[in-house]
């Protein structure tokens, strides 16, 4: 049994440093700001080379987003997930988390900015500025949401369990990238308030927009170190998961050229 056990483990490690070696590490700046955001090119030759701007979650580049970096490459796609922080700024904890993610989300522009610059790094490892879409989770979740508004060249953007709100006293101006958003249905932090201001905006500025809702799944629902414990409101549901990122890959293959 031990002899399994540490077979299993050692495949997992064989397949985690497989994939961090795949992933280059890109030191960029804001200003004074290093930011350090991760690059993964595909190895499929295309004429169109479709890039991916990935945003993580609040706590910033974790295992959840290096794995989907990873098989979106596989697929056919360069990716760079972005470092939204920087040094000296990265949350140790979540309570450091949400002081770091509630800055962004009150200073948009900030957070627009910071998005941009990342979305040059994709560029610069290759990927066709006019052929790339934007995907994030949680806090990310809420960062595609800011590249559709500040009208980033960006073809798509898909949110995954993100935040949707935005101060309404903000002004609203035509959505031209499409929006896919894959959100649990027994989400505890999205309020029915909130899902219904966000899709009346979606509305109000004509956005190309769909929202699929996955059952029996709450915050976190596509991260495999979030627990199974769908009380606490965030936790992992395979199935959720699974079927997310098959609305991914059909949405990716809409708005992207392969």
């Amino acid at each position: 049994m031990k002899k399994t056990a540490l077979l299993f483990l050692a495949i997992l490690l064989s397949l985690s440093n497989t994939m961090n070696a795949q992933l280059k590490t890109v030191r960029y700046n804001d200003g004074n700001q290093v930011l350090n955001g991760l690059s993964i090119k595909t190895a499929k030759k295309s004429n169109h080379n479709p890039g991916i701007l990935l945003l993580p979650a609040w706590l910033g580049i974790d295992n959840a987003s290096k794995e989907i970096a990873a098989n979106l490459s596989k697929l056919g796609y360069h990716v760079f997930i972005a470092d939204i922080y920087g040094e000296g700024n990265y949350p140790t904890n979540t309570s450091e988390a949400g002081k770091q993610a509630g800055f962004f989300k009150t200073n948009y522009q900030e957070y627009q900015k910071r998005i941009q610059l990342a979305l040059d790094q994709l560029i610069k490892s290759g990927a066709n500025a006019d052929n790339i879409a934007a995907i994030g989770y949680c806090f990310g979740g809420t960062g595609v949401l800011e590249a559709a508004r500040g009208h980033l060249n960006v073809k798509g953007v898909a949110s995954f369990h993100g935040g949707l709100g935005k101060d309404a006293s903000r002004p609203l101006e035509t959505i031209t990238a499409k929006v896919l958003i894959c959100h649990g249905a027994d989400d505890p932090y999205e309020s029915a308030a909130e899902i219904t201001a966000f899709q009346q905006e979606m509305r109000d500025t004509k956005a190309d927009w769909q929202m699929i809702y996955y059952a029996n799944a709450v915050h976190s629902f596509t991260n495999p170190e979030a627990g199974s414990d769908n009380s606490k409101g965030a936790a992992y549901n395979a199935v959720a998961a699974k079927r997310s990122f098959e609305h991914l890959q059909l949405f990716l293959n809409e708005v992207l050229k392969k």
